[in-house]
């Protein structure tokens, strides 16, 4: 399958037949999911040299790109310390290194510097490098990692003594994401994957004894459930958290008594989301029982059932309560309200919240974004923040929870003469064909909006109900300075509009997503800022699903789209329930054994819906060992849309064959994929 630089691969049809509810078609591509296969590793080898050939004349422009993003890092920085006991803990990046080192400080920040775990070290001789956990035992005299190197999200736990920095010899492989010490700091919980790499148990592991032998804590044998693992701010319980799209279920155990079989907080009940935090005597639960935004209740840590749950914050319809994080003398509610974050203080006195004394944390921006920090300190009256919008870099302060001040602590910092001032942000909001108003969020320079239509990026997500916020991304201003607006689409699906919004994106409404992100691209025609022939879009995972879909729609409305990571093969992808998470997804997308939610699905699946048309320049990338969405998604799309294009537009695939979801590891490396997004971009749009 050697190719030559001028003529694009072209990948052998073999017909697959498949048959469901009576329905019969054929695959010519289905082959390509056969990873040992010589012939598989050669047409995507063949792939990557056609796009490197195509892209050749944008080298110069991709290395640019490459030193203009990285010269706006302050490359050997230091993260906020965040105080934990005696001990300050925070990361450092050094000049020229790739990743983090893990640090603290002992008794003040002018003490002697002892390094945790250096990733640099790690990363020494691998390709990719990814840390799952890094947690310090409660005596703080112990640190439990994870790392995997090849990107597949398989980690393996190790425990480090921060005495002496020896490794302990209990090394425990193909854990998960979740690691927790418990309070007699020789006792670890993780959790593992099944076959369909799904995190499904939790194991209890003490040091020193064979990991072989741990002890099965807790087994989910329903493949629609995720198993995850958290402690308690205030360290008296674990919380194993077991959730679908749907439902959710916890159980804690006592961090003091880690033999302690697990206990239920409130039996699952299909429809039933909650999670819960420790005050007190009490669980506080934020859940969704007769309560579509979600609404607080407490509970006896003795008898935590529904049956005892006792309202503390009310239903508020349009208010999305997220969680809440409970501090000795605070609770602190992480909310949502018109498509924005927000933070609500409630002083606690006596063990009772006195909501007379609520407040919200208060901004000045139209649009922003803010999320909380780790803040380690149960019994604490500062709450450590990260404020940001589209055109304000990460600022983190500390808000005093009594005095209601927030102190400025640091600002991330951008180099090269950037001023957060010469960028305007907006939000903007189109109509939907049923009427819903969709909010885009755009940052562009000063001066750069122009009659006749704007170079325009246009980002879509719009899945699992999550939230693409409002952030700064110091890489984006090679795009902005170049004249480009940059824009998201809030479209159905995500969860920026609260519940109701992500419920009527998925399932059978999930044509809601894709007809919203064109009711947006019409919109910035109409307003005047851009055009079809300078809008380009993107979308990564589920975003790439959009990406496909829309693509099939309305061809004719983009100039140029990247589908990264694209979850395109909708229907035989749900329909093998062997590839890692699709049993999961049923809440999601629908199980196609339903013959309505086969056809519904068959009528957008990306790859299934491909036509004999004129279609855009698209780069779709994939991750060879990507867990996720399997490599053979996008290959396989890209394959039969190359036999379907009657266009001369570029069709281009990147395989990235040591790395897996989220592309390359390294800070810098990672650099390399985004200028080669934005090059294909650029010079599509004659900006190069």
């Amino acid at each position: 399958m050697d190719d030559t630089a001028g003529r694009a691969p072209q990948a052998a049809r073999k017909p697959h037949r498949i048959e469901l509810h009576g329905d019969v078609w054929f695959d010519d591509y289905f082959w390509l999911r056969e990873r040992e296969n010589p012939d598989v590793r050669a047409h995507l080898d063949a792939e990557n040299a056609y796009l490197d050939a195509s892209l050749a004349h944008t080298a110069a422009l991709q290395e640019t790109l490459y030193h203009e993003m990285r010269g706006r890092i302050q490359e050997a920085d230091l993260s906020v310390p965040d105080r934990w006991g005696d001990y300050f803990y925070y990361t450092r990046t050094e000049e020229g290194q790739q990743y983090p080192i893990y640090c603290r400080k002992r008794g003040n920040l002018d003490a002697t510097e002892e390094v945790l775990l250096d990733q640099n070290a790690l990363a020494a001789g691998h390709d990719f490098t990814e840390l799952g956990v890094v947690r310090v035992s409660p005596d703080q005299r112990l640190l439990a990692y994870s790392v995997d190197y090849s990107g597949a999200e398989h980690f393996t736990l190790h425990v480090k003594d921060l005495t002496t920095g020896e490794l302990l010899p209990d090394a425990i492989p193909d854990t998960y994401y979740s690691v927790e010490w418990a309070e007699d700091n020789r006792t670890l919980f993780y959790n593992t994957l099944d076959a369909a790499s799904r995190p499904d148990k939790v194991f209890r592991h003490t040091l020193g004894d064979d990991p072989a032998g741990d002890t099965l804590v807790f087994h989910e044998p329903e493949a629609k459930y995720y198993v995850s693992l958290r402690k308690t701010k205030s360290r008296r319980f674990l919380i194993i958290h077991l959730f679908s799209s749907m439902t959710s279920e916890e159980w804690f155990i006592p961090a003091a008594a880690p033999l302690e079989p697990p206990r239920v907080i409130q039996p699952r009940r299909h429809g039933l989301e909650y999670n819960a935090t420790h005050h007190g005597d009490f669980f506080y639960i934020t859940h969704n029982d007769d309560a579509l935004d979600f609404q607080v209740a407490r509970a006896p840590v003795a008898t935590p059932d529904l049956a005892h749950w006792e309202t503390v914050i009310p239903h508020a319809p349009g208010v999305k309560v997220d969680r809440v994080e409970a501090f000795a003398a605070y609770l602190v509610v992480h909310l949502r309200e018109g498509g924005l974050r927000g933070l609500r203080v409630i002083p606690v006195r006596d063990g009772e919240p006195d909501l007379s004394a609520a407040h919200a944390v208060r901004f000045d921006d139209a649009v922003y974004t803010v999320w909380g920090g780790s803040n380690l300190e149960f019994d604490s009256a500062v709450f450590r923040l990260t404020y940001t919008s589209l055109a304000r870099p990460k600022t983190v302060y500390d808000y005093d929870m009594a005095a209601r001040t927030l102190e400025f602590k640091k600002q991330e910092p951008v180099l090269g003469g950037f001023d957060p001032e010469d960028y305007v942000t907006e939000r903007l909001w189109a109509q939907a064909a049923d009427g819903a108003s969709i909010p885009i969020s755009l940052v562009y320079r000063k001066g750069a909006r122009r009659a006749g239509g704007t170079p325009t990026w246009l980002y879509g997500y719009g899945s699992y109900g999550a939230c693409i916020d409002p952030v700064f991304n110091s890489n984006r201003l090679s795009l902005l300075d170049r004249g480009m607006v940059f824009a998201i689409a809030h479209i159905r699906g995500g969860g920026e509009m609260g519940r109701a919004w992500y419920d009527n994106g998925k399932l059978l409404h999930k044509q809601n997503t894709f007809t919203d992100f064109v009711a947006c691209a019409e919109h910035l025609i109409a307003a005047g800022v851009t055009t079809p022939a300078h809008l380009v879009i993107a979308g990564r995972s589920a975003g790439g699903l959009l990406m496909g879909a829309v693509l099939n729609l309305r061809p004719d409305l983009f100039k140029a789209a990247v589908a990264g990571v694209p979850f395109v093969d909708v229907i035989s992808t749900m329909m093998d329930p062997s590839i890692p998470l699709t049993t999961g997804e049923y809440e999601e997308w629908g199980n196609p054994a339903d013959p309505a939610f086969y056809a519904y699905m068959k009528a957008y699946s990306p790859y299934d819906n491909l036509q004999p048309a004129a279609y855009p320049h698209i780069l779709a990338t994939a991750g060879f060992n990507d867990p996720r969405v399997q490599y053979w998604e996008p290959a396989k799309w890209v394959a039969k849309l190359r036999t379907l294009k009657h266009d001369d537009n570029r069709l281009l695939l990147k395989t990235n064959m040591s790395a897996g979801h989220a592309g390359a590891s390294g800070r810098f490396d990672y650099l390399k994929e985004v200028a080669l997004e934005y090059a294909f971009f650029l010079d599509v749009l004659g900006l190069a």
